[in-house]
């Protein structure tokens, strides 16, 4: 009997010691999971988590991300931040390219955004038919918000450009409501902070709180292409190039379009 009841001790202690090594296993694989870091432009944002969330599913990679204008994501690759994906206006991208900070080869077109004009939902949708309209309509708006071109926005900038050309910067400088990326100037039209808000499409199509009235009017649109590349010193460039391969699915030309961004390949 004495011998039985050591035998079981013994084999309970073995299993607790069993039970605990693969817990250690298990949060180690936890903490060291391996993360591709992602530096993403606002306009794309949504579509690659969605893009990232497969990938994630189909590998052992989870994502990183971190979402900035294209002018604030360029600061960081200067300023030495890591990151295995960077993605943003291709005009952004071009001055890397010349700087050298992302890796020869690895760029791409992946998507377009055009800039529309959001208000909160269940409110009137103003005239956006012609550029008069679209003037008249930002003169009579109470309020509009768009990014602060300080944050270095490729909305933002070309929208103060925009009413400066129209002749209306005086007027709407008493009345802008400035945020430092497109998915705020939604929020601030969905909360009521702002009557109309000017951003990409898919930083407003995917705010509950927003309805989107329309396109700027085909002479003052601005149509931008966002490109991908792999930055130097990636930590992680072998899963990067998968991740570019990934981008070219016909589940992420989905996900781009969803968010009311064109595909690479529709243009």
């Amino acid at each position: 009997m004495k011998e039985n009841r050591k035998g079981k001790i013994a084999l309970k202690k073995s299993i607790q010691t069993f039970t605990s090594a693969m817990l250690v296993l298990f949060l180690a694989n936890r903490v060291d999971a391996a993360q591709l870091r992602l530096l993403l432009g606002g306009a794309v944002t949504e579509s690659v988590k969605k893009i990232g969330a497969e990938f994630s599913r189909k590998t052992s990679y989870q994502l990183d991300v971190a979402t900035n204008t294209s002018g604030a994501l360029q600061k960081m690759l200067r300023s030495g931040d890591k990151a295995d994906i960077i993605i943003l206006s291709s005009s952004a991208m071009d001055a890397l390219e010349k700087e050298h900070l992302v890796i020869p080869g690895t760029r791409f077109d992946v998507a377009r955004g055009l800039v529309g004009v959001g208000v909160r939902a269940g409110a009137a949708s103003p005239d956006l038919s012609s550029v008069d309209a679209f003037k008249k309509a930002m003169l009579a708006a109470r309020s509009v918000s768009y990014v602060d071109p300080k944050a270095g926005g490729t909305s933002g900038t070309y929208i103060a450009g925009l009413f400066r050309r129209l002749g209306i910067a005086a007027e709407m400088q008493k009345k802008t409501v400035f945020r430092n990326q497109g998915s705020e100037v939604a929020d601030a039209v969905a909360k009521g902070e702002a009557e109309i808000g000017i951003t990409f499409t898919s930083e407003m199509v995917t705010n509950k709180g927003v309805k989107l009235a329309g396109l700027l009017p085909d002479s003052i649109q601005l149509p931008t292409n966002y490109s991908v590349a792999i930055p130097v010193g990636a930590p992680n460039a072998d899963a990067a190039r998968a991740f570019l391969k990934e981008l070219k699915t016909p589940l992420s030309q989905a996900a781009f379009k969803e968010a009311g961004l064109q595909p690479a390949k529709d243009h």
